[in-house]
């Protein structure tokens, strides 16, 4: 996703200063393509950069790399601008927004909704969550990356809007792959079905997106098992905070976790199939 973000400023004249990945010869390739240098450190990137964009996979590496000691983008950061897309809980948006502050830059949430092909075409839906002028500051550079652009309100509530999103996107990826999975063990024709489907209040985005890849076994991997699994524990965690039961969200939650323990974690969450077709995995 970052990568394809890089492309598509460039392609829209920004200068793509430095990047940065922890598989360097991911970084290198890249940096060779956009003219821009290959950061071996985070502390480079922050000395290259006004506005610094990370895509990252979970809360962890997140605290990484706005580490309060050792290498870390915050250092020598004062005035620059941190633009922070990955889907992480709503309190590491906070606590990175308060490292931030306290080396005199601004950070805001930029949640992404799509995927790899909308990040390369600058079709991406946005959710902005920090400070309201700040984010108007960095609007343009957004607007280059998205088609849909949505300010939801201070740092972490964009991430709490994301996890609502990506919840039920997990819980209707996982209805349709039992769905299809029943149909397939009746004997029905699987093409008509998704036809039925779409055509009926069994229709959704996600039968658009990966109605076809179960069928197919296709699960060449735009949005992995595991980060549906860590996405849908987010939104679990954020439920039982306020004291709400949500089985279907928890039920999913399972599955993408027992997923990635049986070694499926890297296929696309559509992999989710192969839990519910007959004679697919033990």
């Amino acid at each position: 996703m970052g990568a394809n973000m890089a492309r598509r400023l460039k392609d829209v004249g920004y200068t793509v200063s430095a990047v940065y990945d922890v598989h360097a010869p991911s970084a290198a390739e890249l940096a060779r393509e956009l003219g821009a240098t290959h950061a071996t450190s985070l502390e480079a990137v922050t000395s290259a950069a006004d506005v610094i964009f990370t895509v990252v996979t979970d809360d962890a590496a997140q605290l990484g790399v706005f580490a309060e000691s050792g290498d870390s983008l915050l250092k020598n950061a004062k005035g620059k601008r941190f633009i922070n897309c990955a889907t992480i809980s709503p309190k590491t948006h906070v606590e990175v927004e308060r490292r931030a502050k306290s080396a005199g830059a601004t950070s805001l949430e930029a949640c992404m909704a799509s995927s790899i092909p909308q990040a390369r075409a600058g079709t991406l839906y946005l959710m902005c969550g920090g400070d309201e002028a700040e984010f108007k500051r960095v609007k343009p550079i957004l607007e280059k990356l998205s088609s849909a652009l949505r300010f939801v309100g201070k740092t972490g509530q964009a991430a709490q809007v994301k996890a609502l999103v990506n919840m039920v996107m997990n819980i209707n990826t996982a209805g349709l792959a039992e769905g299809l999975g029943l149909g397939s063990a009746l004997g029905l024709d699987l093409e008509m079905l998704r036809e039925v489907f779409s055509q009926t209040g069994a229709n959704s985005q996600v039968l658009k997106t990966d109605g076809e890849d179960m069928q197919n076994r296709a699960h060449d991997c735009y949005f992995s098992a595991a980060h549906a699994a860590k996405d849908s524990g987010i939104a679990a965690t954020l439920g039982r905070e306020v004291g709400l039961k949500l089985p279907l969200a928890e039920a999913t939650h399972q599955q993408f976790e027992r997923m990635v323990a049986l070694g499926l974690g890297g296929l696309d969450k559509s992999g989710i199939a192969e839990l519910t077709f007959k004679g697919r995995h033990a």
